[in-house]
């Protein structure tokens, strides 16, 4: 028991874990915030649904960029592998993932038009909101500096 309260008090004081958890909550709580004043809907699904304005993936793994950067120094290993993971993480969310979701959206339209029996080829509809535009990326990537700068600058 007392094993667990010092992993737990542990990971609780990981500034850089804290850091960049902070840059995806609220990432996510800005999501259902921009649906609110997009849509005139609150969709509470944005908060741990992937895509959307802004980029949840890249404020986290930005916000880890930045942490690691002011703990470890940018001359160190663990500031190049973080920045080298944020951009294959954003890469991946304006390529692969974007493309998936285009994809997903033509075929759910091919299958509404194919005919009545189109359920029986596919129970639902395949999740189309799955990667990001690049401005979404880009905003994420700039929330995620921001909050690394003002935990460490500021905190």
């Amino acid at each position: 028991m007392v094993m667990k309260l010092v992993v737990l008090t542990k990971l609780l004081s990981n500034k850089v874990l804290i850091t960049s958890l902070l840059g995806w909550l609220i990432a996510q709580i800005l999501k259902v915030i921009v649906v609110f004043f997009k849509e005139k809907r609150l969709d509470m699904r944005r908060m741990v649904g992937s895509g959307g304005m802004p980029s949840s993936h890249a404020s986290f793994v930005m916000a880890l960029v930045t942490a690691v950067g002011f703990s470890c120094g940018v001359d160190s290993v663990e500031f190049a592998i973080s920045v080298v993971l944020a951009f294959v993480v954003m890469y991946d969310a304006t390529g692969v993932r974007r493309e998936a979701g285009r994809q997903a959206e033509i075929l759910n339209d091919i299958i509404e038009n194919f005919g009545q029996d189109s359920s029986e080829i596919m129970g639902k509809r395949l999740k189309e909101l799955i990667g990001h535009t690049p401005i979404q990326v880009f905003v994420g990537a700039v929330l995620g500096v921001l909050i690394g700068l003002f935990m460490y600058l500021c905190i």
